[in-house]
């Protein structure tokens, strides 16, 4: 059983390939095949394959220019986010060679990349000031095009260079993004112009007022109308700006859930991502006609897809049953991965129960073997604006295999179910989403599913967070609770956090920690550490940019002088590991936890350490 577990975090797994515009047989796509996630390299052309990168916690981010002669890829510091962009010919190896291309701009967070023709682009800073956007040419100065003290984000390039599109939150709430097209200047597409000049004029803006979130996407192929998803009727739809005369089309196609787009290659058309009910399908819709075809893939869960010059889409797929795998819609495996596959899992079951704001949704999967009312643990999706799938995660079935049911919900907070819902935990964060977990694990004790006395709650990130307030907002709910990279200590995590995600607190909470104490303090779990009764095990990086490790320490402190039961665990990366030993690390320290405390050990008792 042990095995089987580690194996599916060991099997070869592969991302959705990527491929370069003048250049479609090159692609760029991230594997596990090293036992650490890198970027590799695929000419389609020849069939050959080589890894990219190499570094000891892995890399997460980068990107082919048009040409796909150059990649460009992110170097940060053992996963703190923080780091410059370097580009590595298409053509290397995992040793190199490699280029700073805008040299003068210093370390900051990612917020956005958008790549040009002739080794122009466009580079999105995120720091302690705010946004900016800096434009020029490889090997030579980059010129700020944009710059604002609230969070941004660059989102596309047209392919003549000259216009620019970015989201931006001036109106203060970095939730809910306006966008804006901007003009280099000069002439950025013209032969021989001087980079090292390069200014910019707003074109036009877009927004649709306080609550409602724009996301700008790309630009037509060859063209200058920008794809934008808007929410206007309540949930996330596409549209089709022309910010040289304002018109706009809005995509209405009919169909249920939140809605995403691309262009295909030759702008005709848009590749629509229906996610509905945990769920993600694939249609065309024909720009001219109207006419919405959907495509066929099976029940499940598309992770990424992407329109190919050639007509096919490629796609990334899963199910909770089935292992992910790269395919196209002529049914072909596009890219397979090294190493061996991952056994299958068990399908999840769909649970609706009514909570204090309505239906709430949640994925139930049951162990093979074993009778109800069964060891239970909820495991609690980050974000929030997430949500939970029916997709393949080693992590739930690693527990499924070890006898336990698998509860997740998507509570308020949640995307996927409009944007009222996702919204709603607006000025009571934490506790809002904690009555619907409330709601959906006193359906499971009541229905016989779970065992009350045997029931944990585990979650990273946000879900870590929720993990936290959930033993100490309500003690009596779970026997004992796991939480990765979690906030402990709000007032802390504010402090010490990148600044993306304090104006993302800010707009949650209406304010700072200076602005509305008592909200932070409502929220934060180190405000209930003398309620915790029962034993929590934390997992903490150490540098971690996102829920810092300060406040985590924080937290561990007042538990240590309450003399409340508990454990860490602490890795030397950081929100979260690409390294996969590390992940299967994690992984048996979670499970030898819990069957710890749940007196599944041989020699342990129910809630012993």
């Amino acid at each position: 059983m042990g095995e089987r577990w580690q194996e599916r975090f060991r099997a070869g797994r592969v991302g959705l390939p990527s491929w370069a515009r003048e250049a479609p047989d090159h692609s760029l796509f991230r594997s596990n095949s090293s036992g650490t996630w890198e970027l590799h390299v695929w000419n389609r052309a020849t069939g050959e394959r080589r890894q990219l990168t190499k570094r000891p916690n892995g890399t997460e981010t980068g990107a082919l220019d048009p040409s796909g002669a150059w990649v460009w890829w992110f170097d940060d510091t053992d996963g703190d986010e923080f780091g410059m962009w370097r580009r590595r010919p298409f053509t290397a190896g995992p040793d190199g060679p490699d280029e700073t291309p805008l040299p003068d701009l210093g370390p900051s967070y990612i917020a956005g990349l958008a790549l040009g023709t002739g080794g122009f682009a466009v580079v999105g800073r995120s720091t302690d000031t705010g946004f900016s956007a800096h434009a020029g040419t490889a090997g030579g100065p980059a010129r700020t095009v944009y710059a604002h003290r609230c969070e941004g984000w660059v989102a596309d390039l047209s392919e003549d260079r000259s216009l620019l599109a970015l989201a931006h939150s001036e109106h203060g709430d970095s939730r809910h993004m306006a966008v804006r097209v901007l003009r280099l200047l000069p002439d950025t597409g013209a032969a021989g112009a001087d980079t090292a000049a390069i200014g910019a004029e707003t074109v036009a803006d877009l927004w649709d007022g306080p609550g409602l979130d724009l996301t700008p996407v790309a630009f037509e192929p060859g063209g200058h109308r920008l794809l934008v998803l808007h929410e206007r009727r309540g949930r996330r739809e596409p549209l089709v700006w022309d910010p040289a005369t304002g018109a706009q089309q809005e995509i209405e196609t009919g169909l249920p859930g939140e809605l995403s787009a691309e262009w295909t290659p030759d702008a005709a058309a848009l590749l629509i991502v229906q996610e509905h009910r945990a769920r993600v399908l694939l249609h065309r819709y024909d720009l001219a006609t109207g006419a919405l075809t959907s495509l066929d893939v099976p029940p499940g869960v598309v992770s990424a897809a992407s329109a190919r010059p050639d007509g096919t889409v490629e796609y990334s797929w899963s199910s909770a049953k089935h292992p992910p795998v790269v395919r196209d819609t002529t049914g072909a495996v596009v890219l397979e991965p090294e190493g061996p596959s991952a056994p299958p899992s068990v399908p999840v079951q769909d649970v609706h129960v009514e909570g204090p704001g309505g239906t709430i949704h949640a994925l139930v999967s049951l162990p093979e073997e074993g009778e109800r009312p069964y060891p239970a643990v909820f495991v609690v999706h980050g974000g929030p604006q997430l949500q939970d799938y029916d997709s393949f995660l080693p992590d739930v079935a690693a527990w499924v295999d070890h006898g336990f049911a698998v509860v997740r919900v998507n509570y308020r907070g949640s995307t996927g179910y409009g944007t009222a819902w996702r919204d709603a935990l607006e000025g009571r964060v934490g506790l809002t989403e904690l009555e619907d977990i409330a709601a959906v694990r006193d359906w499971a004790v009541d229905s016989g599913l779970a065992d009350p006395g045997r029931l944990l709650i585990e979650g990273g990130s946000w879900g870590g967070y929720l993990a936290l307030l959930a033993l100490g907002r309500r003690p009596g709910d779970f026997s004992a609770g796991i939480a990765a990279v979690p906030i402990a200590d709000y007032e802390a995590a504010y402090a010490d956090e990148m600044e993306a995600l304090r104006a993302f607190d800010r707009s949650m909470f209406g304010g700072s920690p200076e602005e509305v104490p008592e909200l932070y303090r409502a929220s934060s779990p180190i405000t209930y550490a003398a309620d915790v009764r029962a034993p929590v095990l934390v997992l903490a990086g150490e540098n971690d940019p996102r829920c810092p490790i300060r406040q985590i320490d924080n937290y561990l402190a007042r538990l240590a002088e309450l003399g409340k039961p508990h454990e860490i665990y602490r890795f030397d990366a950081g929100h979260g590991s690409f390294v996969v030993e590390e992940r299967i690390r994690q992984m048996a320290a979670e499970l030898d936890f819990a069957l710890r405390v749940t007196g599944q050990r041989e020699g342990a008792a129910p809630g012993a350490l």
